[in-house]
């Protein structure tokens, strides 16, 4: 009878294992993760990467567009300096032009064509409408800067939520798995849970530089906007002191 009850047992025993080892079947490489994924996680996913390549993107444009404006105008601002303190405003405007990527030259070129077509008189009116040109490059120029800060601030804000539809929609399958196999062993939902787990966690991944990169370039943008109102206001002093020389 022991014997009987033992064998039985045993029995049982290498039958649920042999259960356990039928439902591991859930390959968690990355292939093995995109071939269990439903079309509806597949589509999370393909739009996660979308997005992760867009603020990729988005990142080294921004990059090389503000080392570009930063190596320019510190090359420009001593040159045009000295030209004007030399009062050779054609000189400038040639320097400036020399220089286009450069925020600061782009601001003060306005200034100084919309002096020049005045005749370079320094009166009141040549100043006031050199200041409106100074403003309106300013804002042309912003505009420039932050092009692009947009996206990464909506794949920043959308990311996450994206994940955590994927993340519904694995635990979704998960319990429909369940009710189809009428069994709740952990081969039975891994396929789901999977899914949650991956498309959160590469929602988090698309989120967290994008948003990391949108506070840092945005602080850029901040610091050559006021480098850009200084130069405005310098120039506008300039030609204030033009106006006092005459």
């Amino acid at each position: 009878m022991i014997l009987a009850h033992l064998t039985h047992f045993a029995s049982h025993a290498v039958n649920s294992l042999a259960m356990f080892q039928e439902e591991q079947t859930v390959s968690f490489s990355p292939m093995g993760l995109w071939n269990h994924m439903g079309n509806l996680a597949k589509a999370v996913a393909v739009i996660l990467f979308i997005e992760s390549i867009w603020s990729l993107a988005v990142m080294i444009d921004r990059y090389l567009y503000f080392s570009a404006a930063r190596k320019q105008s510190r090359e420009f601002a001593p040159k045009v300096a000295g030209a004007l303190k030399d009062s050779k405003l054609e000189e400038a405007i040639k320097i400036a032009d020399r220089n286009k990527k450069s925020h600061l030259a782009e601001v003060v070129t306005a200034g100084l064509q919309e002096f020049r077509s005045s005749a370079g008189v320094a009166n009141e009116e040549t100043i006031a409408s050199s200041g409106r040109a100074l403003e309106r490059a300013e804002a042309i120029v912003h505009a420039k800067l932050k092009r692009g800060l947009a996206v990464l601030a909506t794949i920043g804000a959308t990311a996450p939520f994206v994940g955590l539809f994927g993340t519904v929609v694995g635990i979704l399958n998960a319990f429909q798995q369940i009710a189809t196999q009428k069994t709740s062993g952990i081969g039975a939902v891994a396929g789901g849970i999977s899914e949650a787990l991956v498309t959160t966690a590469f929602g988090l991944l698309v989120a967290i530089p994008a948003v990391m990169a949108f506070n840092y370039f945005t602080g850029r943008v901040e610091a050559f906007d006021v480098e850009m109102d200084n130069s405005s206001s310098e120039l506008i002093d300039y030609f204030i002191k033009q106006s006092h020389k005459r």
